[in-house]
């Protein structure tokens, strides 16, 4: 244990998702021999990230404007929404350059060990864009863990009553690269009964 302020600073970095108690000692010491120019630039952005920025009224999506500029992207195709839990998760799928569709970040998955349930995420506004629009395709892009398919599985239920909606789930499988041998059974198993036909 350090004293004052430094542990105060290791205990706050150590809060931060993915730091553990060693990155947030590290992070912490690098600070404190940083200039003093870099850590007021560093206070500056993160003032700039809680006064500017918010979620687009839309899709949920981060923004600095009341729309995302995907949702104010007019070459878009509005049929389509790809439904992701983060909007990390628009990152990840804008970079494949291959969906030309829309999104609905639903701002997390169904866990409710830790109290998060259907209430607590974006679905009721996913219900309302699909009432207001013509929506032909749901896409769902929910993470390939518990939480992630329990959210699929709800939200194919909550959407199969609704009338020449296509609701449709990213494929998963193998990665580009990977060897058999090192693959899991459950990926394996995923891999062989989502195959196609070439």
């Amino acid at each position: 244990m350090y004293e004052g302020v430094v542990q105060d600073l290791i205990d706050e970095l150590g809060r931060l998702p993915g730091v553990g108690p060693k990155s947030a000692q590290r992070i912490a010491f690098h600070l404190l021999a940083t200039d003093p120019a870099d850590i007021g630039r560093l206070q500056d952005v993160l003032g700039k990230v809680k006064e500017g920025v918010q979620f687009c009224e839309i899709c949920g999506n981060v923004s600095e404007q009341q729309t995302c500029r995907i949702c104010r992207d007019e070459r878009r195709d509005l049929t389509v929404i790809c439904v992701v839990e983060e909007p990390k998760d628009v990152l990840a799928v804008e970079r494949t350059r291959e969906f030309k569709g829309r999104y609905h970040v639903l701002g997390g998955a169904l866990d409710p060990l830790s109290g998060i349930g259907p209430e607590q995420l974006r679905m009721r506004e996913l219900l309302k864009r699909i009432g207001a629009a013509d929506i032909k395709e749901i896409i769902i892009a929910t993470d390939p863990n518990t939480e992630g398919e329990a959210t699929a599985t709800y939200l194919v239920r909550m959407l199969r009553d609704f009338p020449g909606l296509s609701v449709t789930r990213l494929a998963s499988g193998l990665p580009m690269g990977g060897d058999l041998e090192f693959a899991d059974e459950l990926t394996l198993g995923r891999a062989l009964s989502g195959r196609r036909v070439l």
